[in-house]
């Protein structure tokens, strides 16, 4: 893999965990944690965040190996 794909793909690592986080902060700040109201909105948010601690590093693995 040549340099220029590998920035790439670090960069698009480090967006994709910053898009997947922030999306499901926005969505978690607009619902709350308040299950009763919105518990499907607030499964999406939560799942988004975790979404991010997986999309991003897995990315990252993959362009360093």
């Amino acid at each position: 893999m040549n340099d220029k794909m590998r920035r790439i793909g670090v960069v698009s690592a480090i967006l994709a965990f910053v898009f997947c986080l922030g999306g499901g902060l926005w969505i978690i700040s607009k619902t709350g944690l308040d299950f009763g109201n919105d518990a499907v909105s607030t499964g999406i948010g939560l799942y988004f965040i975790g979404k991010a601690f997986f999309v991003g590093p897995m990315l990252l693995i993959a362009t360093r190996k």
